[in-house]
C-alpha cells in the first residue's frame, strides 16, 4: 500500500463536474492498493498518516499532526500508484489490487480514517476524477507500508 500525502491549505475532488469531496487546511492524501494488502496493512498507514507531525507549531517547526491543527482529510483512490515500469515504458498495473478488492480496502481506509479524524472527504472509487489543490510548502511525502 502506498499513500502520497500533500499538506493543503485547500483540496477538492470532482467528478463530472461536480464537486464530491472538498477541504480546507489537511491532508490530500492519494491511496494506492496493491494486491494482497491487508486491513493489518491499512491499520498501519491510516495510524501513521494520522500521527504524522507536519503542521507547523508556534515557532515554525513541524511538531503538530492533524489533530493538533484541527485538519482535514481527502482521500481519493489512485490506483496507478501501484505502476510497475520494469519492462519498457508503458506502465503495468497488474502489482494493483483487483477492482473489488481495491474498492473493499478504500472503504475500509476511509472508517479507519474517520475513527481518528472528524473530516473526512473523498472521492469516488473508479470514477474519472478531477483533483484541485492548493499545496502548502509544498509538502508532499511518500508513505510505503513495506518501509513502516
Amino acid at each position: 500500500m502506498v499513500f502520497v500525502i500533500q499538506r493543503v491549505k485547500r483540496a477538492s475532488v470532482a467528478v463530472d463536474g461536480k464537486v464530491c469531496g472538498k477541504i480546507d487546511d489537511g491532508l490530500l492524501v492519494l491511496a494506492g492498493v496493491f494486491g494482497g494488502d491487508t486491513k493489518q496493512t491499512a491499520d498501519k498507514m491510516v495510524k501513521k498518516l494520522c500521527a504524522m507531525r507536519i503542521f507547523a507549531d508556534e515557532n515554525g517547526k513541524t511538531n503538530l499532526a492533524l489533530a493538533d491543527v484541527g485538519g482535514s482529510l481527502l482521500i481519493v483512490s489512485q490506483f496507478t500508484l501501484c505502476a510497475d515500469l520494469k519492462h519498457g515504458n508503458r506502465p503495468s498495473f497488474t502489482p494493483a489490487a483487483g477492482a473489488a478488492e481495491a474498492e473493499e480496502m478504500y472503504q475500509y481506509i476511509l472508517a479507519k480514517a474517520r475513527e481518528s479524524v472528524p473530516n473526512v472527504q473523498e472521492g469516488i472509487f473508479g470514477a474519472d476524477m478531477k483533483v484541485e489543490l492548493l499545496n502548502d510548502g509544498p509538502f508532499t511525502i511518500i508513505l510505503d507500508s513495506d518501509k513502516l
